[in-house]
C-alpha cells in the first residue's frame, strides 16, 4: 500500500489548479539509463518515500517481476505537488519502461502526456531505444521534449575524464538529440523544441547520487565550473553535499515548469495529430480548448492489472469535459456503455479517490474492462474517436499455449483476452485443430512475461518461441472466377501488392476502417493518389491489407458480405505459403453472383469460393516469405569493432554505418530477428563485456531466395499441415468455367 502523504492537497489541485500550473509528462530512456532511479527522487518530493530510500528502492518498479529482473516492465503513474516561485504546481508523471519488449507501454503513456523528459546515459550516449522514444514522443504524439543527461558521475569518477572531455561528451549528446528532433518534429515546432543548456531545457547530473543542475541553478547558486570534480574527489562527503545543495528533483521539476507545456497549451496543437475529428469544426475548437465544461472526450491509455488480485484498473486522460463518479460513458470502438463506479487518480499501485476529474488530468477507473486505446464520450454525443496509438514494433515471435487441464480452455481464452487488452502490441488466435492458443509478441521477453502472468491464473504448457514471418505478393495475381461447392454462387477477384504510401498511412493510424468514409477517402486521394470512385468502395482494412468491392449492380451482395469479410480476415491471418500472416495486400472483388434462396448461400458455400479465389490469385502473384529485421546499435571500444563485425556477418547481418566517437566505435547493423536469439552473449564475449548495444524492429525483408522453400516447408511441418508446396491445383475444382 502506497501512503499518500498529501491526498487532500492532490485532490484540490486536480479540481482547482490553474491550467498554466499543470504538467503531464512521461520519463523515457533506453534500458538501464536511470529513469526509475530518477523518478524515486521525484516521489521523495511527493512525500511517497523517505530521503534515505530515494534512488535505492526503485519504487515505481512495484511489480514482483520488475523487482526480480531489475527492469521496468509497466508504466507507473504518480501525482506530485511542487511549489515554485510562490505558485503550487501539479505534476502527473509516467515512469515508462526502457526495454524494446515493452515499448507499447511508452506509446500509451505518451498519448496521455504533453511532454517528455528524455533521459540519456552520459557514458552510453544516445542509444537505439532513445531514438525510438524521441520518434514516439516528438513525432508520433507531439510531446515536447526536455533532456536530462544522467550518470555524469561515471565520466568523472570511473573514466576520470578531464573537464573539457566531460563537456564535449555532454555537447555530443545534446547535438545528437537535437539532430533527431529537427528530423522528426513538425517543421513549425522543430526549432523551438530543440534542447539547450543555456536556456535550461537541458539538465545534467547523477540519479544514483541524487544531484542535478541546469544553467540557471549554476548561475543562481554561483556554482564554480569545477565543483563537481572537486566534490567527487572528496568521496561520500562530497556526494552528500551535492545531493543536499543541488537536489535532482529541483532541477528536473524546474526544467519541466519552464519548458514543458500545460494541458491547455499542448492540446491546441496535439489534437491535430491524435484526434480523428475536424479541429476546425465547432466541436473541435471546443475540445482543443481543454474546457472542463465542454463536451466529454477522453481515452483509456493503460490497463494496470494488480499482480496479486489480477483486478484491472483503467488509466487514461480526460481531454474535454469532466468525468464524474456514477457517470454513464459510451465506449466508441466497443460500441457499448459502462458505468463509472469508482473514480480517482493513480499513485503507483493505489487509487486516490476523487468525485470528479476535469479536462487536463490523468484518471483511474475501476469496475469494467476495455482495451487500451479506447475512446469514451457521453452517450448520445457523436464525437469522432482518437487516432490509433502508434506502435513501433510488430508481433514477430510466437509461442503456443495450452491449458494443462482441457476443461480450462474457455477460461484461458478469457484470461489471455484480458492481457491482450492491456498490451495490444501482443496478439493471439485460437487454433481449432490443435486446441491451443498462439500468442505472438515483440520478442521472447514480452511473451515470457505474458505467459507467466497467464500461468498464474490458468496453468498452461508453453512451447519454445518461434519467429513469425509474413507472406507478401510480388505482383498482381490473376483475376480469378470461382464458384461455391453447390455451384449456385460465384465471385471474381484479384489481388495485388498495396502501394507503400497507403501501407504507411495505415501504420501511422491516419486511415482505418472505423473512421468516417469521407475523411478516409479524402486522405487516400490527397496522399496516396487513389481513384475517387475506388475510395468509396473499401469494405475492410485489416492489418496492412485492404478489401475493395469494385462490383456493379450485384444483387443480394450484402447478404454474404459478413461471410466474405470473415474469410478475408482468416486468409490474412494465415496465407497460402505457410499459414503466416499476409501483409500489404489489396484484394479487389470485381463481380459476384448470389443465389436468390438463402438456403444456398450459407457460410460454407461462400467460404469455399472466396477462399479458393484468394489462394489462387495470391499464388499467381509470386508470393514470398518475409522475415522480421532488427536494427542493432553497438557501441564498442576502438580496436574491438572487427570482432563485432564478425558476429554480425555470422548471423546474416549487414553493417549499415560505422562512426568513431573519441575512443568508441558506433556500429549500426541490420540483423534478422531469427538470428538474434543469444547474440547478446556473443557481443559481450567478443569485447570482454565492454560493448553497449540496443535494438529495435525496423520492418520485414524478403527471406533470401535459397532459404524460401526450406523455411516454408519447415513452418508447414511445424504447424502440422501438408509438407508440400501449395499449387493452384489444390483449388482447381472451385474455378468457374463458362
Amino acid at each position: 500500500m502506497v501512503k499518500i502523504k498529501n491526498a487532500d492537497e492532490i485532490r484540490n489541485l486536480i479540481q482547482n489548479c490553474p491550467y498554466e500550473q499543470r504538467r503531464i509528462f512521461s520519463i523515457t530512456a533506453h534500458i538501464d539509463h536511470g529513469k526509475t532511479t530518477m523518478t524515486d527522487y521525484l516521489l521523495r518530493r511527493a512525500g511517497l518515500m523517505s530521503d534515505d530510500a530515494a534512488g535505492m528502492v526503485l519504487m515505481t518498479d512495484s511489480d514482483p517481476e520488475e523487482q526480480l529482473r531489475n527492469i521496468t516492465i509497466f508504466t507507473s503513474v504518480a501525482q506530485l505537488s511542487y511549489e515554485y516561485k510562490g505558485k503550487e504546481y501539479l505534476f502527473q508523471i509516467n515512469d515508462t519502461p526502457g526495454h524494446i519488449s515493452f515499448t507499447g507501454e511508452v506509446s500509451r503513456a505518451l498519448r496521455g502526456s504533453d511532454g517528455a523528459v528524455i533521459l540519456v546515459d552520459a557514458l552510453e550516449g544516445v542509444m537505439t531505444q532513445t531514438e525510438t522514444n524521441i520518434r514516439l514522443a516528438v513525432g508520433a504524439e507531439l510531446c515536447k521534449p526536455v533532456l536530462f543527461i544522467n550518470k555524469v558521475d561515471r565520466l568523472i569518477s570511473e573514466l576520470r575524464l578531464e573537464p573539457k572531455k566531460v563537456s564535449q561528451k555532454i555537447d555530443q549528446i545534446i547535438n545528437k538529440v537535437n539532430d533527431l528532433i529537427l528530423k522528426i518534429a513538425p517543421p513549425d515546432l522543430a526549432k523551438s523544441w530543440m534542447v539547450r543548456f543555456d536556456n535550461n531545457s537541458v539538465a545534467f547530473g547523477s540519479a544514483k547520487h541524487g544531484w542535478a543542475v541546469t544553467y540557471d541553478i549554476i548561475k543562481e547558486k554561483n556554482i564554480p565550473p569545477l565543483i563537481f570534480f572537486e566534490k567527487y574527489k572528496q568521496g561520500e562527503e562530497g556526494i552528500k553535499w551535492m545531493r543536499q545543495n543541488l537536489p535532482l528533483d529541483e532541477a528536473i521539476l524546474r526544467m519541466v515548469i519552464q519548458h514543458l507545456p500545460d494541458p491547455k497549451t499542448a492540446q491546441k496543437y496535439r489534437m491535430r495529430r491524435i484526434w480523428s475529428g475536424d479541429v476546425n469544426s465547432e466541436i473541435g475548437v471546443r475540445i482543443a480548448e481543454c474546457d472542463p465544461d465542454g463536451p466529454l472526450l477522453g481515452m483509456f491509455t493503460k490497463i494496470f492489472i494488480d499482480p496479486k488480485s489480477k483486478r484491472p484498473t483503467l488509466i487514461g486522460r480526460v481531454f474535454s469535459g469532466t468525468l464524474k463518479t456514477g457517470d454513464l460513458i459510451y465506449l466508441v470502438n466497443q460500441k457499448k456503455e459502462e458505468r463509472v463506479k469508482r473514480l480517482g487518480v493513480m499513485e503507483i499501485t493505489d487509487i486516490l479517490d476523487c468525485e470528479s476529474i476535469p479536462a487536463g488530468n490523468l484518471f483511474a477507473v475501476f469496475g469494467f474492462m476495455t482495451p487500451a486505446g479506447e475512446t469514451f464520450i457521453q452517450p448520445g454525443s457523436n464525437i469522432p474517436p482518437f487516432e490509433e496509438i502508434t506502435y513501433v514494433a510488430e508481433p514477430v515471435v510466437s509461442k503456443s499455449i495450452k491449458p494443462i487441464d482441457p476443461q480450462d480452455l474457455a477460461r484461458l481464452g478469457e484470461v489471455v483476452s484480458k492481457w491482450i487488452m492491456a498490451d495490444p502490441t501482443a496478439e493471439f488466435k485460437f487454433n481449432q485443430e490443435s486446441g491451443e492458443y498462439i500468442l505472438s509478441g515483440i520478442d521472447p521477453l514480452q511473451i515470457e512475461i505474458l505467459t507467466k502472468r497467464i500461468n498464474d491464473q490458468v496453468p498452461i504448457n508453453v512451447s519454445p518461441p518461434v519467429i513469425v514471418y509474413r507472406e507478401k505478393a510480388s505482383k498482381q495475381g490473376v483475376e480469378i472466377h470461382t464458384k461455391s461447392p453447390n455451384g449456385h454462387n460465384r465471385i471474381k477477384l484479384y489481388v495485388e501488392p498495396l502501394d507503400e504510401t497507403t501501407v504507411e498511412l495505415i501504420k501511422k493510424g491516419e486511415i482505418s476502417i472505423e473512421q468516417d468514409a469521407k475523411v478516409r477517402g479524402d486522405i487516400l486521394r490527397e496522399k496516396a493518389n487513389w481513384d475517387a470512385k475506388l475510395v468509396r468502395k473499401i469494405w475492410d482494412i485489416y492489418g496492412t491489407n485492404v478489401f475493395i468491392d469494385n462490383t456493379s449492380g450485384v444483387q443480394r451482395l450484402e447478404r454474404i458480405k459478413s461471410y466474405i469479410m470473415s474469410i478475408f480476415r482468416d486468409f490474412i491471418n494465415g496465407g497460402t505459403l505457410a499459414k503466416e500472416p499476409v501483409m500489404n495486400l489489396k484484394v479487389v472483388m470485381t463481380d459476384a453472383t448470389v443465389h436468390v434462396d438463402p438456403a444456398h448461400t450459407g457460410y460454407h458455400e461462400i467460404a469455399g469460393m472466396v477462399s479458393s479465389a484468394l489462394n489462387i490469385s495470391f499464388l499467381t502473384g509470386e508470393p514470398k516469405l518475409y522475415e522480421p529485421i532488427l536494427k542493432v546499435n553497438i557501441k564498442t571500444p576502438l580496436g574491438t569493432e572487427g570482432e563485432i563485425i564478425k558476429v554480425v556477418n555470422k548471423h546474416r547481418g549487414q553493417v549499415t554505418n560505422m562512426e568513431t566517437e573519441e575512443d568508441t566505435t558506433v556500429i549500426t547493423a541490420s540483423i534478422p530477428t531469427a538470428e538474434t536469439l543469444g547474440i547478446a552473449d556473443e557481443f559481450r564475449s567478443a569485447t570482454a563485456g565492454k560493448a553497449f548495444f540496443g535494438y529495435e524492429f525496423i520492418g520485414f525483408q524478403p527471406l533470401p531466395e535459397n532459404l524460401q522453400i526450406p523455411k516454408i516447408l519447415e513452418i508447414r511441418k511445424r504447424k502440422g499441415i501438408s509438407e508440400e508446396l501449395p499449387t493452384v491445383k489444390l483449388w482447381e475444382r472451385f474455378i468457374y468455367k463458362t
